[in-house]
């Protein structure tokens, strides 16, 4: 048995793709996965299962999510492994002062080149900051992740992935989940 943490974007923000945390946590239960758990409302949902493949768990959760709430939701799957790297490897954690409440790490769907960076175009979002890490990009919001361009939209158009975005303190927290099961 393996858990895994499914990152669904878009879900419960204003007033779109609305799912409740109690019945997303019953649905995946009765299609099988086990330890179901949730944080916060925007869609961070740990499960154990037999099935190994990330990928094949998001399908799986993201299969059913249409059935059962007709909602097309993007779902990236991670495992602890990834997050202990975003502690490791995130550059921005590595500077003085750093500034917590604007990091962000986003999560991809693919694992991206050594030029990847390149096709953000970082010039165009100035003077926010990216690094990108396999299938992470840690980002440094220059004012904050509400007055940028530069958003999981921006990032999905310019290097053809899913992506879903969590704030630093939301990394740390999911961190602490996995430890704790």
């Amino acid at each position: 048995m393996k858990t895994h943490l499914a990152l669904l974007r878009g879900i419960n923000v204003s007033g779109h793709n609305m799912i409740k945390m109690d019945a997303l946590k019953a649905t995946l239960e009765n299609i099988g996965f086990k330890n179901v758990q949730t944080y916060i409302q925007s869609g961070n949902v740990f499960v154990t299962s037999e099935e190994e493949s990330p990928a094949a768990v998001g399908f799986k959760i993201r299969q059913e999510i249409y059935r059962a709430f007709g909602c097309e939701v993007p779902v990236v799957v991670i495992g602890k492994e990834d997050l202990e790297a975003c502690f490791r490897n995130n550059p921005f954690l590595q500077e003085k002062d750093a500034d917590i409440k604007k990091l962000y790490v986003t999560f991809v769907s693919k694992e991206l080149s050594v030029n990847a960076i390149h096709d953000l175009k970082m010039s165009q979002v100035k003077p926010d900051e990216a690094a990108i890490d396999a299938t992470r990009i840690y980002i440094k919001y220059a004012v904050g992740a509400g007055k940028t361009r530069f958003d999981q939209k921006y990032i999905e158009k310019k290097l053809n992935v899913t992506a879903t975005m969590r704030n630093w303190n939301t990394v740390t927290k999911l961190l602490e989940m996995y430890e704790e099961s």
